[in-house]
């Protein structure tokens, strides 16, 4: 929606942010990347943390659309890594965001908003219009995240989409525990997914004010996630299922990231 203007990634050196820099690269789109590590194969990069305000500015200036992935990924402890990060840091890069003129802005929640839905109770497959579920302090950050982005799509006419993303593991550890687990495979998101799912983000069109959407790969045995919204607002549909791109995490290099 934004033409030739540079997307930045933040969080662009984890496993999400790899995948969304290759994609976006491979579509010949211009890319930037935040992150307090540099991302491979990636020249346009901002080194900074989300408490840095002067290096988020930095990395906002002249981009059309924000994908923003940062974040602590996972339950962890709350003053130390929740608040600053996901709480916090989200207010210095929406503001940045906003004070920059960014167009559009792609939020990385999560599923486990839905946790005890998808996991246990149902109904299946989950909704973004149904009753949120949140597993603890970590999916209440991502809900806090969810509604600063409707906020800022109703007070400053910023287009923003939700993403509430399925497990893409970080670790061996992870693909273990999805291996183990039938529900975990069915809610799985592989790289090749995640990157093309985030392309069709930047690409959709500029009448996506505000969405909530669900980004999985194919499930295994149950539709645990209502993926219609996203092929009807974004036009992607995954391509893989688990335990498609596992070679990734077992010690392979993404394509073009070198």
């Amino acid at each position: 929606m934004n033409g030739n203007l540079p997307t930045l990634v933040t969080g662009s050196s984890g496993r999400v942010g790899r995948a969304a820099v290759a994609e976006l690269q491979a579509r010949g789109l211009p890319v930037r990347g935040f992150d307090r590590a540099a991302t491979p194969g990636l020249a346009d990069m901002i080194l900074g943390d989300l408490t840095d305000r002067a290096a988020l500015e930095r990395a906002m200036n002249g981009v059309g659309t924000l994908i923003h992935l940062a974040a602590t990924p996972d339950d962890d402890e709350f003053f130390t890594q929740l608040l600053p990060n996901n709480l916090t840091g989200l207010y210095h890069v929406m503001e940045a965001a906003r004070l920059a003129g960014v167009r559009r802005i792609v939020l990385a929640s999560s599923g486990q908003v839905n946790w005890w839905q998808q996991l246990r109770t149902g109904p299946w497959p989950v909704r973004a219009s149904d009753p949120v579920s949140p597993k603890h302090w970590y999916a209440a950050t991502k809900m806090f995240m969810e509604a600063a982005g409707r906020s800022y799509a109703e007070m400053h006419g910023i287009s923003c989409i939700v993403a509430r993303l399925g497990w893409c593991p970080r670790t061996r550890e992870q693909v273990g525990e999805i291996a183990a687990n039938d529900w975990a495979q069915d809610v799985y998101l592989s790289p090749g997914d995640a990157g093309r799912f985030f392309a069709a983000t930047v690409e959709a069109s500029a009448d996506v004010r505000f969405a909530i959407v669900y980004a999985a790969s194919n499930p295994v045995r149950k539709m645990r996630f209502d993926m219609e919204p996203t092929k009807q607002l974004l036009g992607f549909e995954p391509r893989e299922r688990w335990p498609d791109g596992v070679e990734i995490f077992l010690g392979q290099p993404l394509p073009n990231l070198q």
